[in-house]
């Protein structure tokens, strides 16, 4: 089932490794917005590893065959990042979209399919750290459904750091709808 969800991505989001070229670009980019925002870059440890199936997943959304946005998922592990509600939660990783493309949904598209490609692959809650100087993801998130949890990972004991989380319907919950409220699947 997680290689179907994996293959079923919205047109223009493609499963990419966290090495890729555009990836690193991109990451740049939002290590950038990060020292505007807050003053320093994000130095939460990610290891490209965590960011592959069958634990986590690397997407990139193109407008035409420029990145545009990009976003992950890993397994979330208790020894590495604390406690969180779920038996099996996901943590979002390096959610990002450049400024030019901001406002046209890509940020939407790369959530729905994190979320959906995670529920594929057996978890059951999405977890995420933002910040406050972000209020456009924390509008994003709390829009799609995610709520205030206890704080947790590499941010803990930041006052600039919100926490949230949001339940993961499994596929199989609502066949026929796993983009829920965007279209443009592909048939893969």
């Amino acid at each position: 089932m997680a290689d179907r969800a994996w293959r079923d991505l919205p047109v223009g989001v493609r499963v990419v490794p966290y090495s890729h070229p555009d990836v690193a670009r991109l990451v740049v980019e939002i290590q950038q917005e990060y020292v505007v925002r807050y003053g320093g870059e994000d130095t939460t440890p990610i290891h490209p590893g965590e960011l592959q199936p069958p634990d986590g997943l690397f997407l990139v959304a193109y407008d035409g065959d420029q990145p545009v946005a990009m976003g992950g998922w890993r397994r979330h592990v208790e020894a590495r990042s604390g406690r969180v509600p779920g038996e099996r939660a996901a943590e979002i990783k390096r959610m990002y979209v450049v400024p030019s493309a901001r406002g046209r949904g890509f940020a939407r598209r790369v959530l729905a399919a994190l979320e959906h490609t995670a529920a594929a692959a057996g978890c059951d809650l999405m977890v995420l750290e933002t910040g406050q100087a972000q209020p456009e993801a924390i509008a994003l998130y709390r829009s799609a459904g995610y709520t205030d949890i206890a704080p947790f990972g590499h941010y803990t004991d930041s006052e600039q750091s919100v926490h949230l989380a949001r339940p993961l319907r499994a596929s199989s919950d609502h066949p026929g709808e796993p983009w829920a409220g965007w279209s443009g699947a592909s048939s893969g």
